[in-house]
């Protein structure tokens, strides 16, 4: 048996995944926006022990979520599935200022990662889209540039593959991997998207626990189950540290050796 953390598991992939996780046998511990978001969860996972409320938007919730699930002990694995999707009109600026899609998808499990006692595996959720985000890390707040959802996502998921290489070349005794779940319909993907929901969420779950040669790897990107090509800049060190810094400054928080 396996204990894991899935970050925004009240509905879509996390919830998918967590129920998943709970059917075979996992101690699952869940996440939702606020208090009564975090019992709807546990309502829609029986099984699961419980879930952590925090609001992954802002620095002081991230770091009440790490404070939260320190305090229930170590984890095998941390699942960062939380995020914002590529529908937002305008730049929305979060309590610390910083554009709210950049806070969740990039931030946030950076933070969390910092943050939180360190587990066995660590998987972020990416996208396809990540190909079509900006390597050259520049103006990660949006600040110089004019807002645009969809550049502002791919980037957010570009940046989730850069994380977890980054921590896969620095934490040799963590297994850290990437993933795209494929473009299915959940409430981010909407109604008309075309892959395979029930496929969904198999891969984080088969990277957070599964014993199989290919899932026991680190430093990796997914599709299905089977490793996929990424953008050749998420391998570059230099890429990696500058993203590194770059939250470091942003979160107050360095990343450890």
């Amino acid at each position: 048996m396996s204990r894991v953390f899935i970050t925004g598991s009240a509905d879509g992939l996390g919830q998918m995944a967590a129920r998943r996780l709970v059917a075979a046998g996992h101690e699952v511990v869940l996440h939702a926006r606020h208090a009564q978001r975090a019992r709807e969860a546990l309502a829609a996972v029986p099984g699961a022990s419980q879930a952590v409320p925090g609001d992954l938007s802002s620095i002081a919730g991230v770091r009440a979520v790490a404070d939260q699930v320190n305090r229930l002990g170590r984890f095998d694995a941390v699942i960062h599935n939380a995020a914002i999707g590529y529908r937002e009109p305008r730049r929305i600026a979060t309590v610390d200022g910083l554009p709210q899609l950049f806070a969740v998808n990039t931030l946030a499990p950076y933070l969390l990662t910092v943050l939180i006692d360190k587990p066995r595996r660590l998987v972020y959720l990416s996208s396809g889209m990540h190909r079509g985000g900006d390597a050259s890390l520049d103006d990660l707040e949006w600040k110089a540039r004019p807002w645009a959802g969809a550049q502002a996502y791919s980037d957010s998921k570009l940046h989730d593959v850069i994380l977890a290489f980054a921590v896969a070349r620095r934490w040799r005794d963590v297994l850290s991997n990437a993933l795209e779940p494929g473009w299915v319909a959940t409430k981010m993907g909407g109604p008309g998207a075309p892959d395979d929901l029930a496929a969904g969420p198999e891969t984080q779950v088969w990277l957070a626990t599964s014993d199989d040669p290919e899932a026991t790897v680190s430093g990796e990107y997914f599709y299905h189950c089977k490793r996929r090509s990424v953008v050749p800049a998420a391998r570059d060190p230099a890429v990696q540290d500058r993203l590194l810094d770059a939250c470091a400054r942003i979160s107050g928080s360095e990343f450890p050796p």
